[in-house]
């Protein structure tokens, strides 16, 4: 490490420029990155629901679709506007009763029933179906389009309309949040450090780092919006801590060494403190690849890739900056103000027998807590309500009584009688409001009097599709039951019947998420448990250590149960894996430290009274680092997807670093002679 060390101060001027030449193919890679912003197209692509959609895209030319509340207007009006939305690209069917009537038919033909959710006194229903998948390019561009055609007259619901409403408020936020967590970070670290010109270098390196990691991701073809928000401040909070220690290593080796010397000391000290701890977190990330729902591998690959730039960046990079921009740091300099934490120091070792008592007392209630936080799928609530999409599906809700459709893919030549008999079973189930098969949706008309469109729409490649809305509210436990149950009854007609749509797909959802959030959970343990199991060289300080951190992940989460607030399901998932990932690297410098201490002194409180010395400033700066990236995406973002998160990670942060400093002394002191007899040497 030495020779890299180095040959990297002796190529400072270079290196520092061809760093900023490498932003030119990175934000290249950040443009043509496309970014996702629908939830299930992370499903697997095996389940019976997916292949339901699937058939519906090909076969049937129905990726997606949107009903359209209509002001009520004349029927030519109508059916002028309905043309128009007709030419635009990736349109494949505007359905409504003026299309399968016309002029040819009276509107008395049409059953009560389908009147009902198709006609009001100042509106109507229609139909929009596109031939792309629900939050394609192409599907979003054709919603867009529809409501510059249909102006203020009419309300576009469905998911298509609500995946373009997420984007346009993530992309008007993201910068925001960049902004946001770099002034708070500026300001921490301008208590953190002893120069005014020292926090916009360290968050410059960073700031190369997060741009190299997007543009990366190129080759992954795209990532979810989700990923895109977070990863930016993540970064930023994780690996922050490694530029503030490799700065403090050269400060003190200045001292006695020139700058270059000092600044390879530096390199070489940081790489040998940093690279287990990184190990660790990069480990807690790529956990989340163990999800069967594969936004988890979306934002773990993501993140360990922030980590190894964010690692590479401060052993390369930040040193050059530093070396270039050493007599500005210099001239900038001003008195350290950051406190030394002296009480809490003297607290923590006076009172650890008080701190593990207390520790054992709330394990219960945390516990507790922990295992009873409310969770919601239903994506529209992570929303605000003033959105159009929402305005539009709460309306479609009220007037129309459309909350759930779905829709079943039926062998076409399932006889009369069984195909009736089907549809009577179906709506005798509790919740389903109306059950609509071809028959019904063409109010009888014979199908060769049908316009084709209709007709392909109707039926296709040896399926015919059936229509039946529920009252039930996406991804609630009664519609998911009430989903399970029309499986059934299809099954008993046609075994290879499928049940499609949203609904069945958030029921699928809720499924692999309740089994993702046990498996990621125990992975990211096991794997960052292994870690430590060799770098830390003891069996027992990995089990404390991990204890510790899940402690506060349970206490983070216990919060959001006893102030009664409700978590979106992909918060509750990630939650964990990523605290456990991002903040073990206090525990480990606290162990790793008491360790080196302890083969100093025989006297275990003296041995803490100086890990703590070295470490608790340190600890504090990058919990604080970590709480200012994250703290104001939580205030501010109207996604309440990405808004949960942030609050969690910075909440999350705060507790770990009071349970590192507080509560994890007291454990080693308690359990001292445990721990040396089971680690080596």
């Amino acid at each position: 490490m030495k020779k890299i060390a180095k040959w990297i101060t002796e190529h400072k001027v270079w290196i520092v420029v061809t760093a900023f030449l490498l932003l030119v193919p990175s934000v290249f890679g950040m443009m043509k990155t496309k970014i996702n912003y629908d939830i299930l197209v992370y499903l697997p692509e095996d389940i019976e629901t997916i292949k339901g959609q699937n058939i519906l895209t090909e076969d049937f030319h129905l990726g997606a679709f949107s009903f359209v509340i209509m002001d009520k207007m004349d029927s030519d009006t109508m059916l002028t506007m309905e043309k128009e939305i007709r030419k635009i690209e990736s349109v494949s069917l505007v359905f409504s009763d003026q299309d399968i009537l016309g002029s040819a038919f009276p509107a008395e033909w049409i059953p009560d029933e389908v009147h009902h959710h198709l006609e009001k006194e100042d509106s109507r229903l229609m139909l929009v179906t596109f031939t792309e998948s629900i939050s394609s390019e192409e599907t979003l561009n054709a919603v867009s389009k529809i409501r510059e055609i249909t102006e203020e007259h009419a309300k576009i619901g469905g998911m298509s309309a609500m995946v373009m409403d997420t984007m346009d408020i993530s992309n008007d936020e993201m910068l925001l949040y960049i902004v946001i967590a770099v002034i708070l970070c500026i300001v921490v670290l301008l208590f953190a450090t002893d120069s005014y010109i020292m926090p916009l270098l360290l968050l410059g390196n960073i700031g190369l780092a997060i741009l190299y990691n997007m543009g990366s991701n190129i080759f992954l073809g795209e990532i979810s919006y989700i990923t895109k928000a977070i990863s930016a401040v993540l970064h930023l909070g994780v690996t922050s801590d490694f530029s503030i220690f490799l700065y403090n290593k050269y400060e003190f080796q200045k001292q006695t060494l020139n700058k270059e010397e000092a600044m390879q000391e530096a390199i070489c000290e940081t790489f040998k403190s940093v690279i287990g701890s990184s190990l660790t977190t990069i480990a807690g990330f790529l956990a989340l690849c163990s999800m069967n729902l594969t936004l988890g591998r979306d934002i773990g690959i993501v993140m360990a890739k922030g980590v190894i730039f964010g690692l590479i960046s401060v052993l390369t990079i930040f040193p050059c900056l530093i070396l270039v921009f050493d007599k500005v740091v210099e001239k900038t300099k001003h008195k350290n103000i950051f406190p030394t934490f002296k009480r809490i120091q003297k607290f923590s070792i006076k009172h650890y027998i008080l701190s593990f008592l207390v520790f054992l007392s709330l394990l219960v209630p945390i516990i507790y807590g922990n295992n009873r936080v409310k969770v919601y799928y239903n994506l529209d609530k992570s929303l605000p309500e003033t959105l159009l999409s929402s305005v539009a599906n709460k309306a479609l809700k009220e007037e129309y009584e459309i909350v759930s459709p779905a829709v079943v893919l039926l062998d076409e030549n399932l006889n009369y009688e069984d195909l009736n008999s089907l549809i009577q079973e179906l709506k005798e189930l509790d919740g389903i409001s109306l059950v609509l098969s071809p028959k019904e949706l063409t109010m009888g008309i014979p199908a060769f009097m049908l316009p084709d469109e209709v007709s392909k729409f109707l039926s296709s490649n040896g399926y015919q599709l059936m229509i039946v809305n529920s009252l039930y509210e996406i991804a609630t436990t009664e519609l998911n039951e009430q989903i399970g149950a029309m499986d059934t009854i299809v099954k008993k007609y046609d075994s290879h019947a499928i049940v499609a749509g949203e609904g069945p797909l958030m029921k699928d959802l809720v499924k692999i998420s309740d089994e993702d959030f046990k498996n990621v959970n125990y992975t990211s343990i096991l794997v960052i448990f292994v870690i430590m199991l060799f770098t830390l060289k003891s069996i027992s300080l990995p089990i404390i250590l991990v204890i510790a951190i899940e402690a506060a992940i349970f206490a983070n989460m216990s919060v959001a149960y006893y102030t009664g607030a409700t978590l979106p399901f992909i918060a509750s998932i990630v939650i964990g894996t990523i605290q456990l990932g991002a903040t073990i690297d206090y525990a480990i410098l606290m162990a790793t430290t008491y360790l080196d201490q302890r083969k100093k002194t025989s006297e275990k409180k003296v041995a803490m009274k100086n890990t703590l010395e070295h470490t608790v400033p340190s600890i504090i700066v990058s919990a604080l680092c970590f709480f200012a990236a994250t703290v104001g995406v939580s205030l501010i973002s109207k996604i309440d997807m990405i808004a949960a998160i942030c609050k969690l990670l910075s909440r999350g942060s705060v507790i770990s670093m009071l349970v590192v400093i507080f509560i994890l002394p007291s454990l080693l002191l308690i359990f001292d002679k445990l721990i040396q007899k089971s680690t080596l040497k």
